[in-house]
């Protein structure tokens, strides 16, 4: 009677272990999937503003070119300007 009951009481308990291991298992394996999708949305994120920034700094380069080609052409008509006016 007694090593039934021992024996019953020992197989409650292992079917309670494993139960508590799959569980374990599946937390796991949850928190690692949200781990990754969280990952991948930032990751979405972090490559769009790196886009945003390297499109932002050509626009710059192309600014500074064109303003520098404009200052070059105002010196250039203000010294035909200042020509014209001597000639006169």
């Amino acid at each position: 009677m007694l090593s039934r009951l021992l024996k019953e009481h020992q197989a409650k308990q292992n079917e309670r272990k494993e139960l508590q291991e799959k569980r374990r298992r599946e937390a796991i394996t949850a928190a690692t999937c949200l781990t990754e999708a969280l990952v991948d949305h930032l990751n979405v994120g972090v490559a769009q503003a790196y886009m945003n920034q390297r499109k932002l700094d050509h626009e710059v380069k192309t600014l500074q070119v064109q303003a520098a080609q404009f200052a070059k052409q105002t010196g250039q008509w203000i010294g035909m300007v200042e020509n014209f006016n001597q000639a006169l």
